[in-house]
């Protein structure tokens, strides 16, 4: 199990990231969450197995109108009692 912070730059809000980012961890059994920057990138924390965090990314990079010029990822120390991955506003 492993932990990142991913920070998406490019054309990412306003393109249904966040929701995409959603299905797509519920699809491979991720928590953690999401969530719109001011300075226009998307922040995302997400806990899982490798592979299914490997498969998210692949996942969230072939949104329809999402153009992801750069990902900042740094990792995490696990959450524990985290049950689900969210949206924040």
């Amino acid at each position: 199990m492993k932990r990142y912070k991913l920070q998406f730059y490019g054309s990412v809000q306003g393109v249904g990231f966040r929701y995409t980012a959603r299905h797509a961890a519920n699809m491979y059994r991720l928590t953690g969450y999401v969530r719109n920057e001011y300075d226009g990138s998307v922040t995302c924390e997400v806990q899982g197995e490798q592979d299914a965090i490997d498969a998210f990314m692949r996942t969230v990079n072939q949104g329809r109108f999402i153009d992801i010029s750069f990902v900042d990822i740094t990792a995490m120390p696990m959450v524990e009692d985290e049950r689900s991955f969210e949206v924040k506003y």
